[in-house]
């Protein structure tokens, strides 16, 4: 048997990968572009795995998507391929219209076709999964409850438009043919292999580089953290587990802002590889505000934890603080996705 997933060479992707082959017997199919956070590097542990197979391809190309859902025949699809970063879509939002609203259509329209081919015991046991954001529900005062799978979609980005278009695909695609989808909704994760665009890698990425630690607004924006391997495990409940047609929200109940994150990242830093005559506190620089920057988000597990007995094991302290030490350990890899001879080598080896 053999599951396909879109965007393994991504940070949720690659360790979905690891986490599953660690645990599995069954082959997985990483379908990646490997745009410029998609990183190969990041599977080159697992790459001569029997186990594990590579396919370079843009998911928007459907009659791609087509040949190789037919190919590899899998009983599972699961969609982390995404463009992802907030700032990137409010300056150049038509990759996130491509990607997260037109590759979603386009696997739909593949599994549907592949779909109704297979006998019923496949059909049974076929499954999507539509991986997703909390950020399409837009965002909450400090005072306001928690993200419900009935909370109404309001994005408020590009980002979170093209995937709040993508999660209503999905769901019709289910509804109208029956296509057996299930979405899930995540709060912000971190951990390993995450490029240095976000808030976490980039404030270790920029601190040991000596450089500007840049603190939007006031830094008071709250975020629910959920470390990627709580992740990963939440993914394969639903794989396993979900019910067709219903949308799980998966968060890591740790609500904390971003100053603070930051320095406690710093903090940290300072323990581990201090700065020859300061603070790395002393890099942090409050920027203007990013255009509709969302106050809050924070997500209710509650549905997750009942109905497939999966609950968030690592709390931020703990996260973090294997996050950093990763960082430490692999700064080739940091070096290697943020220089020009990275894109050189994808081009080298993977046109």
């Amino acid at each position: 048997m053999t599951i396909l997933i879109t965007g393994g060479a991504g940070f949720i992707g690659s360790n979905f990968i690891h986490r599953w082959l660690s645990k599995n017997e069954e082959k997985i199919v990483n379908v990646d572009l490997l745009t410029y956070a998609g990183n190969i590097n990041s599977l080159k542990d697992i790459s001569n795995d029997k186990r594990y197979i590579f396919e370079k391809v843009d998911i928007a190309e459907k009659s791609k998507i087509y040949k190789l859902i037919n190919k590899y025949e899998p009983r599972a699809v699961i969609n982390f391929a995404a463009e992802s970063h907030v700032d990137r879509s409010i300056h150049s939002p038509e990759a996130f219209i491509r990607t997260n609203i037109n590759g979603v259509f386009s696997l739909l329209e593949a599994s549907k076709d592949y779909f109704f081919r297979l006998n019923s015991n496949k059909k049974n046991s076929f499954k999507i999964i539509q991986v997703s954001t909390d950020e399409v529900y837009g965002s909450l005062k400090e005072e306001e409850d928690k993200f419900t799978e009935q909370n109404q979609y309001l994005p408020n980005s590009p980002y979170a438009a093209s995937k709040a278009a993508g999660d209503h695909l999905a769901r019709s695609y289910c509804k109208t043919y029956g296509l057996p989808v299930c979405i899930t909704n995540c709060s912000n994760n971190y951990g390993p292999y995450q490029f240095p665009e976000k808030l976490i890698p980039l404030t270790i990425h920029n601190a040991l580089e000596n450089k500007q630690i840049p603190i939007y607004g006031d830094g008071r924006q709250i975020r629910d953290w959920l470390f990627v391997d709580d992740h990963c495990d939440a993914i394969c409940e639903v794989l396993a587990k979900g019910t067709v047609g219903e949308t799980y929200n998966i968060g890591g109940d740790n609500e904390i802002t971003n100053i603070d994150i930051v320095n406690i990242i710093c903090a940290k830093l300072d323990e581990l590889s201090p700065m020859k005559d300061n603070k790395y506190d002393s890099l942090i620089s409050y920027v203007k505000d990013r255009p509709g920057h969302d106050r809050r988000y924070a997500i209710n597990s509650t549905k997750i934890k009942n109905e497939l007995n999966w609950k968030p094991h690592i709390k931020f302290i703990e996260g973090i603080d294997i996050t950093i030490q990763w960082y430490l350990d692999n700064q080739a890899w940091v070096k290697n996705i943020t220089s020009g001879d990275y894109k050189e080598w994808i081009d080298l080896n993977y046109k």
